[in-house]
């Protein structure tokens, strides 16, 4: 009988490339995915990989294998949700993770909600990067998770994983003193120092493509992930940045905001073998109701933000 926990580091190896890029998802050590393979060939019966160099690749044993592994670990985790369906009541470890700025909006009245109705659940919160979300929940690290996407920057599909829409917000372009004149502020900011977010999140990569759609390169002179912070250094005269909706809730005195015409968007994101778990439907039942009741806050202390923001995503009829 094949170790389906094996079958699993296998089709990370097929996704990821090498043995130590395996290691570094699993939080283990490289010799115990090399054992994990190695195991795994034995109980295959034939070769599931080939030295190529240094590293390995995949027989087409090993590749056949790991395509199918996806199916085989949705089917047990519909098989899971189903029982836990007969369940009198919801128990156990629910891990949630969330990118910084919806862990301080969304994310506490969600929290509050789902502790009242399951008491019984352990919430876990991870504040993470959305680009480090699909690699969490593939491996089991979290359960359910907010991310975003920008105009910019699509989300890419991944098989593995479910998501649906939450919530959208207008991105504002924040700088001191009077704004940036002129039709396009992005361009006509293209002289002034950026503070954007550090290389390798989704939102250094927004910044840097919506200023190379305006036909330049942003001088960036600092990285900071946190908006409070970012804010700060605006309102401190050292450059501008790109800021979202979600992030204004604290505005320094002296910036101002110039709306633009792109958006980011948060969906709610999970394993798909998992959407219909009643501890991942709870789950997001809490973040539509949290995030309704937010954007109501918001929208009541900022009447001139413009419409094209803070709009609520519909929850589907049904998880499918």
């Amino acid at each position: 009988m094949l170790d389906v926990r094996k079958m699993q580091v296998l089709r990370e190896l097929a996704r990821l490339g090498t043995i130590a890029a395996v290691a570094q998802a699993q939080f283990c050590t490289p010799s115990a995915v090399s054992q994990q393979l190695s195991a795994l060939e034995r109980e295959a019966g034939v070769a599931l990989l080939r030295r190529s160099g240094r590293g390995v690749e995949l027989t087409a044993a090993g590749a056949d294998l790991a395509d199918r592994t996806g199916a085989v670990l949705a089917l047990l985790e519909e098989a899971g949700a189903a029982l836990a369906a007969h369940r009198s009541e919801l128990t156990g470890e629910l891990r949630i993770g969330a990118f910084p700025t919806a862990v301080r909006t969304l994310l506490p009245g969600a929290l509050v909600r789902l502790g009242a109705e399951h008491p019984r659940l352990e919430l876990r919160v991870t504040e993470l990067d959305p680009a480090q979300v699909p690699d969490a929940l593939r491996t089991g690290t979290l359960d359910i998770a907010l991310v975003h996407e920008y105009d910019y920057v699509p989300a890419e599909p991944d098989p593995a994983i479910m998501t649906r829409p939450l919530l959208e917000e207008t991105i504002f372009l924040a700088c001191s003193g009077q704004g940036s004149p002129g039709p396009d502020p992005v361009l006509a900011s293209r002289a002034l120092p950026w503070i954007v977010a550090t290389p390798g999140t989704l939102c250094h990569l927004m910044a840097v493509r919506l200023c190379q759609a305006a036909g330049f390169a942003p001088r960036i002179r600092h990285y900071a992930d946190d908006f409070a912070a970012v804010l700060t250094l605006v309102a401190a005269g050292q450059g501008v940045a790109l800021v979202p909706e979600l992030a204004l809730a604290d505005l320094p005195d002296g910036v101002t905001l110039t709306p633009l015409p792109a958006l980011r968007r948060t969906l709610i994101a999970c394993r798909r073998g998992a959407v219909a778990h009643p501890a991942i439907v709870a789950a997001a039942a809490a973040i539509d109701a949290a995030a309704a009741d937010y954007l109501i806050v918001m929208a009541s202390h900022r009447p001139a933000w413009p419409a094209s923001g803070r709009q609520l995503a519909q929850p589907p009829s049904s998880s499918s």
